[in-house]
């Protein structure tokens, strides 16, 4: 798969194309149906598929102070997005001035005159331009002066929810990882660096890994989960705290991972974590045996959950 930073950045001699636009954060079952529908229409028409997507998230820009908190990060995006079989992706740089583009500029030299779209496939809930005032009707009048084609693609749902990334940080942010993994087609991931933390882990007998994850990074509820973790090529089981750590009046909220049936030094490595199940809440106990007792059950349930 190509990476563009900009649409400007599409080569001199770029032929027509099919085009996807959207931010896409979270690459969730409704986007992997808009997305694979693009890349299907493309291999139809014998020409190259390509995403286009925003970064940073609009709505920070836009209204600054309001980003949301983020699925996937930008490499991961791009990973999920490769596993679909896109040709490009392009990564344009969203600013203040690109947000002032009228809906009309944006389709005349977005998709005309740099990514040369024959089809433009995009969800059904579609806006752009300044103040979204562009939607999936004006792209279609615009598509046939300017000689592309528009396909609408159909929202996803289940359970009586239309599926989008409002609704998985919903999920994330109360805890229920399970929801949130259907939605997505996959376990909700958080990405993170290794860094040490106060070592009481250590000390009960439980040494855990403390993940430092990047700004806005969309972290579950306060509470114990069983995730995978991912180093590299490998596959670990882990139980996860995430909080302050109530039962030594901690005021940091931390991520911190005992690693399954693991010796070894994970600082300063960049790993990720695959959240499973929600075991439960986070708790205040009264003393360290109460305390080693409940992560003792906390990891005989994820080595169960896990298998």
């Amino acid at each position: 798969m190509q990476r563009w930073r900009g649409y400007e950045a599409a080569p001199s001699g770029w032929g027509r194309s099919v085009v996807t636009i959207g931010t896409f954060d979270g690459v969730h079952m409704g986007h992997q149906a808009t997305i694979g529908h693009a890349v299907e229409r493309a291999k139809e028409m014998e020409l190259p598929s390509l995403v286009l997507t925003f970064d940073p998230h609009p709505s920070e820009v836009v209204r600054p102070g309001s980003h949301p908190a983020v699925l996937t990060s930008p490499s991961r995006k791009a990973e999920l997005i490769s596993g679909l079989g896109v040709d490009v992706l392009c990564v344009q740089p969203f600013t203040l001035d690109f947000s002032r583009m009228s809906a009309e500029q944006f389709v005349h030299d977005l998709l005309v005159e740099h990514l040369h779209a024959a089809l433009v496939v995009v969800g059904e809930n579609f806006r752009f331009g300044h103040r979204a005032a562009g939607d999936v009707p004006l792209l279609t009048r615009l598509g046939r002066t300017f000689g592309f084609a528009v396909e609408p693609a159909p929202l996803v749902s289940g359970d009586g929810m239309v599926y989008s990334s409002t609704y998985v940080r919903a999920c994330v942010d109360a805890g229920d990882v399970e929801t949130a993994a259907r939605v997505l087609g996959r376990p909700h991931r958080i990405e993170g660096v290794v860094v040490r933390g106060d070592q009481r882990g250590r000390q009960l007998g439980f040494p855990t890994a403390n993940l430092l994850t990047a700004r806005f990074t969309a972290i579950p509820a306060d509470g114990v989960y069983a995730a995978w973790l991912a180093r590299g090529g490998q596959r670990l089981p882990a139980a996860v705290s995430i909080g302050t750590n109530p039962t030594f009046a901690g005021q940091e909220r931390r991520v911190e991972a005992y690693v399954l049936d693991f010796d070894g030094d994970l600082y300063g490595e960049r790993l990720a974590l695959d959240f499973v199940a929600r075991l439960r809440a986070m708790e205040k106990f009264d003393g360290l045996d109460q305390l080693v007792a409940a992560i003792a059950d906390d990891v005989a349930r994820t080595r169960q959950i896990l298998g």
